[in-house]
């Protein structure tokens, strides 16, 4: 069985906001202190899904695949040093991009020309834009069947079946191999490599793969648009509350919020 885990590269979210600039010409985020990206966590518990699938399967293969404008070696090869087969990585600037489209198809070329998976694993979402999109159009290309929001995925004869979270409490799904599942962080956090692993894995190279080669599609046809981009801003308005005693007082934080709609009188609907 040929398991392929999608990874993508996202700037590490706790990075502190100060730490952000926001590049209103290019419409995209940037660390403005010299900060490691990491891979996004809901992919990372793709990988560990993919793992522990391997620990009931001792054949499985495990490929990672990721495609963007650049990478940090050292970050996505801890996908070896866990226990990966094979990273490949497609690198090309029009794949730093808040469009999910060519993304998808990229991932679509490089499973295609590696002959094809018996499952896909992506996290839920980015941690970057949010989108959630990719799973969905990665689905479509492929001609796969999509399972979403799995915090447990298991393989048995030719179909993998998932615990599905709900908002009060979990469903089972199941469908026949190939398919595409998307995991939450309720499956768990990756686990660590051992110092072995890491050494190991330093000396490995990801396979390169020129996004030229793919024949994928480089924007869909209507992309969507990024018009602008801020900071949230946060704000609050205090109102001190006095009175000649706690009677008045408590009169006057009444009279308060029954004129700011906090409060209704017991008769009023």
């Amino acid at each position: 069985m040929r398991v392929v885990v999608c990874l993508k590269q996202v700037i590490d979210p706790l990075t502190p906001a100060t730490s952000l600039v926001l590049d209103q010409k290019a419409k995209k985020i940037r660390v403005g202190t010299p900060a490691p990206p990491v891979i996004n966590g809901f992919d990372e518990q793709g990988l560990e899904a993919a793992l522990r699938l391997r620990e009931a399967d001792k054949e499985a293969e495990i490929v990672c695949v990721s495609v963007g404008e650049h990478f940090n070696n050292d970050v996505m090869k801890r996908s070896l040093a866990v226990g990966a087969d094979q990273l490949i990585l497609v690198q090309d600037a029009s794949l730093d991009t808040f469009d999910p489209y060519p993304i998808a198809s990229a991932l679509a070329a490089v499973i295609r020309q590696i002959g094809g998976a018996d499952l896909v694993l992506c996290g839920r979402q980015g941690s970057d834009w949010d989108n959630a999109l990719t799973p969905y159009i990665l689905s479509d290309m492929l001609g796969m069947p999509l399972l979403t929001l799995a915090k447990r995925v298991g393989v048995a004869d030719g179909k993998v079946e998932i615990e599905r979270v709900l908002s009060d409490g979990t469903m089972t799904m199941a469908a026949t191999l190939p398919a595409i599942v998307t995991v939450t962080s309720e499956l768990g956090t990756l686990r660590m490599p051992t110092v072995a692993a890491r050494l190991t894995a330093a000396r490995k190279q990801p396979r390169q793969i020129a996004f030229a080669e793919l024949g994928a599609a480089a924007a869909s046809t209507h992309p969507p648009q990024v018009v602008g981009l801020a900071v949230p801003v946060a704000g609050r308005n205090c109102t001190f509350i006095e009175g000649a005693d706690g009677a008045a007082a408590g009169a006057r934080l009444a009279e308060t919020l029954l004129h700011a709609g906090t409060i209704r009188l017991g008769g009023e609907r």
